[in-house]
């Protein structure tokens, strides 16, 4: 799914009205109408009191739209405004005159902090405050509103993007935006909704479809894609029935030190279990018979040293190259790792260790091959990228990294993001059951498994990621969060792969009318 950046929905709007021969009232007619048919449908008529609260923007315009026609059909609506400024968009006064035409109990203005309604937990408050077009701080007045909403604990619905948020920085006060329960957003979700500093104002979120033209949003290239199972769909390879372990590559697993084999091990198993044809481990000599006696499908490549790469001596030919895992960063390992990297061409998945590596001997990112593949976790990120102040500052440095070394950074998290110079890809699999040790091994090992079975670099990783969450949402239903171990996600991913032609579970009233249909 494409998620559409601020300027992109302005135009899209524009374009819209332009070639459907529509006005823009017409089109905020259309979102406000979207709005209630979500609500009705849920309510049914409830006498619950619902509290709008609208801003004098357009936001405010599609908020007064929904207060109409809630009203209409015989619902209980307060309806106030922040009023906030005094200018006011054309939109919203076309429809601040239509609901006067509706009701006699007019929009009450709100301007100070005495005006503050009364609103018990049981009510419905939706924020039509603010929407995309934000580019100001809040008065205090109007986050002291906000924190009213918040302190009645009554469900909170925000329209397209939580009041105050922005689509493109972090908020200096958190309490200067509203905390939504439920946002709905239109056209597509905001990038805001998917990273740690700003995804907490929003509990759950769902897009409208407001009729934007189809043309737009079918060519229209976005920088930023959020990746779920239609979106990896296409990219997986099926097997031909005669084929053999031959054409799905041979994955070199190269980490390890004494005592962290079993990051090998579970980088390994998860490359085979991922479909890599062949699997060899390259280990100090401590780790030999760990792997050959837990790991039997692996082949196992040992150091001269005991407890410690010293030396990369490969006489195979491997399709791909994941280095770093447990591997330590002795000198002795990065003057490995740098021969390594001065003869290797293979495709090269680096973790761990082989990331420290990198980011303590910066002139090793040059030798890196083309679209090296890094999955650090946040604090080897900080060491290769430096410290950033907030999310949209870590992505600003992440992407330039990526473009300035030509590689694959992922940066992981709840909605783990896949970066490729200004591209943007937010994985929506996982759960914090994957906040376990050895969870970024099998990662490791999945991508690099499906590098070797001949997926490019990028499908690799945006289709790893999504099979390593998407697995471990499978496991959790059977252990818990907190049970979660890396090797349930390896069990799992099976799973997952089966997983991806599954069609959704009809509820029984679809699933008993798709029969009656079937008879006739």
């Amino acid at each position: 799914m494409k998620l559409f950046s601020k300027e992109q929905i302005y135009q899209g709007d524009k374009l819209t009205s332009e070639r459907q021969k529509i006005s823009s009232t017409d089109l905020m007619e259309r979102a406000g109408m979207q709005i209630f048919n979500w609500i009705h449908m849920r309510m049914q008529g409830a006498q619950v009191p619902i509290h709008i609260f609208c801003g004098i923007g357009n936001n405010g315009g599609d908020g007064l739209v929904l207060a109409r026609h809630l009203i209409l059909d015989g619902y209980n609506v307060k309806t106030y405004v922040v009023n906030c400024s005094d200018k006011r968009s054309k939109d919203f006064l076309i429809n601040y005159d239509r609901i006067k035409n509706v009701t006699k109990d007019w929009p009450t203005l709100l301007s100070c902090t005495e005006d503050f309604p009364e609103i018990h937990q049981d009510d419905i408050i939706v924020d039509a405050v603010f929407g995309i077009g934000l580019n100001r701080p809040v008065d205090d007045w109007v986050k002291a509103l906000f924190g009213h909403f918040r302190s009645t604990k009554a469900f909170t619905l925000s329209i397209d993007i939580p009041s105050g948020l922005s689509t493109d920085k972090v908020p200096e006060d958190e309490n200067s935006a509203v905390w939504a329960g439920y946002t709905l957003s239109f056209a597509s979700p905001k990038l805001v909704f998917f990273l740690p500093d700003t995804a907490k104002h929003t509990v759950q979120w769902e897009v409208l479809d407001i009729g934007l033209d189809q043309e737009f949003l079918y060519t229209t290239q976005t920088e930023v894609e959020l990746i779920g199972k239609h979106e990896v769909l296409p990219i997986y390879k099926p097997r031909d029935k005669f084929s053999h372990k031959g054409q799905f590559g041979h994955s070199l697993i190269v980490g390890g030190s004494y005592g962290k084999i079993g990051a090998v091990t579970l980088a390994s198993r998860a490359a085979l279990s991922a479909g890599s044809g062949l699997v060899t481990a390259y280990v100090p000599k401590c780790g030999y018979l760990p792997l050959q006696t837990s790991f039997p499908e692996a082949m196992v490549i040992t150091d001269a040293d005991e407890e410690q790469i010293t030396d990369l001596k490969i006489d195979i030919e491997p399709t791909v190259v994941s280095f770093g895992i447990g591997a330590g960063t002795h000198t002795k390992t990065i003057n490995a790792f740098e021969a390594f990297l001065k003869t290797n061409k293979t495709p090269l998945v680096v973790d761990a260790d082989g990331i420290n590596m990198l980011a303590k001997k910066k002139a090793l990112l040059k030798l890196l091959p083309a679209e090296t593949i890094l999955t650090p976790h946040p604090k080897e990120l900080e060491r290769l990228i430096g410290a950033w102040k907030d999310d949209f500052d870590k992505l600003k440095k992440a992407k330039a990294f990526s473009k300035k070394h030509n590689c694959i950074v992922v940066i992981k998290g709840a909605n783990t993001i896949t970066v490729l110079g200004e591209k943007l890809y937010v994985n929506t699999t996982g759960n914090p059951g994957l906040s376990t040790a050895g969870s970024g091994d099998v990662l490791t090992g999945i991508i690099t498994g499906l590098i070797s079975q001949g997926y490019n670099t990028l499908e690799a990783t945006v289709f790893g990621v999504y099979l390593h969450g998407r697995s471990a949402d499978i496991a959790v239903e059977d252990f818990g969060y907190q049970s979660l171990i890396a090797s349930h996600v390896i069990d799992y991913l099976g799973e997952a792969f089966i997983d991806l032609f599954k069609q959704p579970e009809q509820p029984p009233e679809a699933e008993t009318e798709t029969k009656e249909q079937e008879a006739k």
